[in-house]
Order: C-alpha cells, then sequence, then structure tokens
C-alpha cells in the first residue's frame, strides 16, 4: 500500500512541475515579445544602419 501512495504522489508532483514549466515557459514567450516590440519602437540600434 505504501508503495501506492508514494507512485502517486510523485506522478502528482510530476504533473504539477510540468504544468509550471509550461506557465514559466508562456511567461518567458510573452516577456520576449514584449521586450521585442520595445526594441522595435526604440528606433535604431546596435547593428542597423541609421
Amino acid at each position: 500500500m505504501r508503495t501506492g501512495i508514494r507512485t502517486a504522489l510523485r506522478r502528482a508532483e510530476h504533473l504539477l512541475l510540468i504544468r509550471g514549466a509550461r506557465r514559466n515557459a508562456w511567461a518567458a514567450v510573452c516577456e520576449n515579445r514584449r521586450l521585442a516590440g520595445e526594441r522595435e519602437h526604440s528606433g535604431p540600434g546596435f547593428g542597423r544602419s541609421a
């Protein structure tokens, strides 16, 4: 019985970690898009000819 509980807890923890990782990855994507938009609107930058 103990092994069953341990397995269930491990599976639940794994699912929660996967969901958390997905949320973090999506937050990073949104932040990258926001920063890219700011760079685009800020005018010429490094590597661009003025």
